[in-house]
């Protein structure tokens, strides 16, 4: 079988039409006529005839779903970068929370360091155990001398001007500016 137009079942079944009926035929199944279209009358139109749209703009969207799109993307935008950005934050003060912590730790250890050397000279020793400990030598003699301590009396009572009234009513008094 001859490959070509004639070999198409739906050409095959058309023989008999003539040029002119084909091409009526082919105006009525585009939707328009070859003069509406301002097309030449030879050619065929390479789609289907797109109604126009009266909002135009991208994906033929009016500009209150653009809005409503836009302002989504820029929601989830905000969301997406929310959640990092508060690690990062958080992340950030407790670093600094830590290189505190290590700076108070290593002058601790300097001091500490400091002391041990203080210690290890046996006078050093031998005073902080006589001004801390009480400790004397053999042969020596402790004195402890005691202050005598007066007794501290307590304060006297306060007497108040309200005497006899309910706290209520010195409450309201306050409240009134009366300072009797």
């Amino acid at each position: 079988m001859p490959v070509g137009r004639a070999s198409d079942p739906a050409r095959r079944s058309r023989r008999g039409e003539t040029p002119a009926e084909r091409r009526s035929e082919r105006a009525r199944r585009d939707g328009a006529g070859t003069k509406s279209s301002g097309r030449r009358p030879g050619r065929q139109s390479s789609g289907r005839s797109r109604p126009k749209s009266s909002t135009g703009g991208a994906f033929k969207l009016s500009s209150t779903r653009r809005a409503a799109g836009l302002a989504m993307l820029v929601c989830v935008m905000a969301l997406s970068v929310s959640v990092p950005l508060r690690t990062y934050l958080s992340q950030r003060n407790e670093l600094a929370a830590q290189d505190q912590q290590q700076a108070d730790l290593t002058r601790q250890v300097q001091e500490l360091e400091q002391r041990k050397q203080e210690l290890s000279d046996p006078a050093q020793v031998e005073a902080e155990a006589r001004a801390r400990l009480g400790y004397v030598r053999p042969g020596e003699t402790p004195y402890i001398v005691e202050v005598p301590v007066q007794p501290v009396a307590p304060p006297p009572p306060e007497e108040s001007a309200n005497d006899g009234v309910p706290w209520y009513e010195e409450l309201w008094d306050s409240v009134m500016g009366k300072d009797s």
